[in-house]
């Protein structure tokens, strides 16, 4: 029970964020995989899903110029989230809203880092 709901979590808010900031397939890839433990007839959207995740972290990281553009969309998440999270006038102000803000530009770094760790590590493989 426990790992659906964290499954379909993932997956809503991957969902969520294939339009709104974030790393949207890789948190639906994360959700189907978890939901595949329970439910098995989902495994067949696994691969699909994977080979487009995995080519957009690439993509993410394959120009200087989108690595920097990426870099600053995080710490702009971040910032707004600092900002929400202190100034009342703004909607939906407060912690709640600049914490999810903040978690997103987070995310967003991480991935980042682990998407140009990724493709660093491939160059050095050199082609198959």
């Amino acid at each position: 029970m426990t790992l659906t709901i964290v499954g379909a979590a993932l997956l809503l808010i991957g969902a969520a964020m294939l339009v709104l900031p974030g790393p949207g397939l890789l948190l639906v890839l994360a959700g189907l995989l978890v939901l595949a433990s329970e439910f098995p007839a989902l495994e067949k959207y696994i691969d699909p899903v994977r080979d487009r995740a995995m080519k957009a972290a690439e993509d993410s990281v394959s120009t200087p110029f989108r690595i920097v553009w990426s870099v600053l969309a995080g710490l702009a998440l971040i910032a707004a989230g600092i900002v929400w999270g202190l100034v009342d006038s703004l909607p939906l102000s407060g912690w709640s809203t600049g914490s999810g803000l903040i978690l997103s530009g987070i995310v967003l770094l991480v991935l980042l880092g682990w998407s140009y760790r990724r493709v660093q590590a491939k160059r050095k493989q050199g082609p198959r």
